[in-house]
């Protein structure tokens, strides 16, 4: 399939954890994919040899999200490669644990530049190309834009931040385009977490388990796929975690 012919979807922080599986996703439902990595250029480089050798169609992107430029030159970037832009998932961001004493200025600061101020500004330079195409933009929170994270205090505002920042977007680019989110719970396990917080963490879900990649995919394809009358929505994919709060 040419490049005309097909979706192209732009993903930020393309190369890791949920970023790569939300990429790996769209090229396996026939979108060529804009992988984008902030300093995971060997990682991205694999989710797009894996691609390419699936037979799908997939570039890297290079951008420190941080960089205001930087932020809004991505989406010039990937509509010059593949001549149109059709879906863009926010999914850069960092996790800095920081108390409200540990957090600095500059901790403050590029945790809000990567978080919340880069969705923004590729949101708004990819806005006229997806205008064109009838879009879709999905931005990525987490569970601490719905709670306090005390221990994760910028990032928690950031999340809470995305979650209006969809909201804002919806209204701003309707009708043409659909913006909404994305909230995952525990899908993606740390490494460091032992058998036993895995087990609780298990318990004290009202579905009894945890959750996995393909749980967040799932919520994607059907932002991206089956829902024109959707927007403004962040949909929590975390099974029923928040219920217990």
């Amino acid at each position: 399939m040419s490049t005309a012919a097909r979706r192209v979807a732009l993903v930020t922080g393309g190369a890791r954890r949920l970023g790569r599986a939300f990429a790996e996703a769209l090229a396996e439902d026939g979108l060529a994919v804009a992988v984008h990595y902030g300093r995971a250029a060997e990682e991205a480089e694999a989710v797009v040899a894996g691609i390419r050798h699936a037979g799908g169609e997939a570039e890297a992107f290079g951008a420190d999200l941080r960089d205001a430029d930087a932020a809004k030159a991505l989406p010039g970037r990937v509509v010059a490669r593949f001549g149109r832009l059709d879906v863009l998932v926010n999914s850069a961001a960092e996790m800095e644990r920081r108390t409200v004493a540990e957090t600095t200025v500059e901790d403050w600061d590029a945790t809000m530049a990567l978080n919340l101020r880069a969705p923004f500004l590729v949101a708004q330079q990819a806005a006229p190309h997806l205008k064109a195409t009838q879009g879709r933009i999905v931005n990525i929170a987490d569970l601490s834009g719905f709670e306090p994270w005390r221990n994760y205090v910028a990032h928690s505002v950031s999340k809470a931040g995305v979650v209006m920042l969809t909201k804002v977007l919806a209204v701003a680019l309707a009708p043409e385009i659909t913006v909404n989110g994305i909230a995952p719970g525990t899908v993606l396990v740390p490494d460091d977490y032992d058998d036993a917080r895995r087990t609780f963490l298990s318990e004290t879900t009202p579905l009894g388990r945890l959750g996995t990649p393909g749980d967040a995919v799932a919520a994607l394809r059907y932002l991206v796929h089956h829902a024109p009358f959707v927007t403004g929505d962040t949909i929590v994919v975390d099974g029923g975690r928040l219920l217990r709060r």
